[in-house]
């Protein structure tokens, strides 16, 4: 059983790189330190680029899920600055 509790979502399935990692940091920037957010995306360029995008910007990815459609879940929490 996992030990989180999502605080938020966002889907940015419907977005092309680079605005998905726009669109998860503004959601990010949003929570408040420890939160954690759930990020729904599709596969390809999505998984490839916001994850580590994410982490460069300091926060921690706790689990990355893949959905039976394509699409995948990104559980991330957010690190203060």
């Amino acid at each position: 059983m996992d030990d989180y509790k999502i605080t938020d979502k966002v889907d940015i399935t419907d977005v092309v790189c680079p605005v998905t990692f726009v669109k998860a940091k503004v959601a990010l920037e949003e929570l408040d330190d420890g939160d954690i957010l759930s990020i729904h995306m599709n596969d390809g360029e999505p998984v490839q680029n916001v994850p580590r995008s994410i982490k460069e910007e300091g926060h921690k990815i706790i689990k990355l899920i893949s959905n039976e459609d394509n699409t995948y879940d990104l559980i991330v929490q957010k690190v203060g600055d």
